[in-house]
């Protein structure tokens, strides 16, 4: 191979392993980000033990408190929302959510309305409505716990069997793609990415520079997706229109993307890391040795005629 060669195949070799590790590092944050909703979300074990320490939220209990009071109140009395009653149901639900009775019934109900949209996501055929939730498992559930809790109220609480809708009908085919799209994204840009960073790291000329880019790359990534997290937040809660419940929104957002903010500051921390190794186990150049005395210094080449 002719010398003049050697510096462009080096050239070529670098530019496509800056393309392959460019590429690794922008699926890094999207790959996390589609297990994190593929795996952590669409999980109802999970998603019931990530809401479950809510019921005990202070903010979170008093929205409820609030919520249910104004329907409890508006049902038994019209207007009364906001009058003389509504203080006094509203009273009655905040102690309510004190006992163990409304940590099963929040439990309950989280995991039938998960159920429900999970099984109608993941099975076409499943219905071609609204997605609906059966409220009587729910109120069987809150019974035996007030009952074993000998309380008074146990018998006159109904249980009925009552449909309510969690996700209109015109919606259902749209988050039905979205899940496919986020289930098959969730085990494929993982793994693009894992083959990008290994492809891109073994073509280029200098490994151990591909290595450390990528390494930064990857920091920057989960920098990025934190960052990301943290202005979704911002953008949450500003988009409520009730201002008072938004601490118990802030609560909840927080308790959804806990795993993504973990996942994030992993890849920063791992990316930090095989950085630093890389640097730190680079091997010094070494000088040329001095000429000993006695030794002719190299004549310069001559020109040619």
């Amino acid at each position: 191979m002719p010398p003049r060669d050697v510096p462009r195949r080096a050239r070529l070799r670098n530019a496509l392993s800056a393309t392959l590790v460019a590429l690794a590092c922008l699926l890094a944050p999207c790959g996390a980000l589609a297990a994190w909703a593929a795996f952590g979300l669409a999980d109802t074990g999970r998603y019931v033990s990530t809401m479950a320490p809510l019921a005990a939220h202070p903010d979170v209990r008093d929205a409820v408190a609030d919520a249910v009071g104004d329907e409890v109140a508006g049902e038994l009395d019209p207007g009364a929302a906001h009058g003389a009653l509504g203080p006094f149901v509203r009273d009655a639900v905040r102690s309510f959510t004190r006992t163990e009775a409304f940590r099963v019934a929040w439990e309950a109900g989280h995991r039938a309305v998960h159920g429900a949209v999970l099984h109608a996501l993941r099975d076409e055929t499943a219905t071609r409505g609204p997605v609906t939730v059966d409220l009587a498992p729910v109120t069987a559930r809150v019974r035996r716990r007030l009952a074993a809790d000998r309380s008074p109220l146990a018998p006159r609480i109904p249980v009925e069997h009552t449909r309510v809708t969690v996700v209109p009908a015109a919606e259902v085919p749209g988050l039905r793609k979205g899940y496919h799209v986020l289930d098959a994204a969730a085990f494929w840009l993982p793994l693009a990415t894992v083959v990008l960073a290994v492809a891109g790291i073994a073509v280029a000329a200098c490994r151990r520079r591909a290595l450390l880019a990528t390494g930064l790359g990857t920091a920057l990534g989960g920098a990025l997706l934190a960052l990301a997290v943290a202005v979704g937040r911002r953008l949450t809660l500003a988009d409520l229109p009730d201002r008072v419940h938004r601490p118990a929104a802030a609560a909840v957002y927080d308790a959804l993307t806990a795993a993504l903010r973990t996942a994030s500051w992993l890849l920063l921390a791992l990316g930090l890391t095989v950085a630093l190794a890389t640097w730190l186990t680079r091997r010094p150049r070494r000088a040329p040795p001095a000429p000993t005395a006695g030794t002719p210094a190299p004549s310069p080449p001559r020109a040619r005629a």
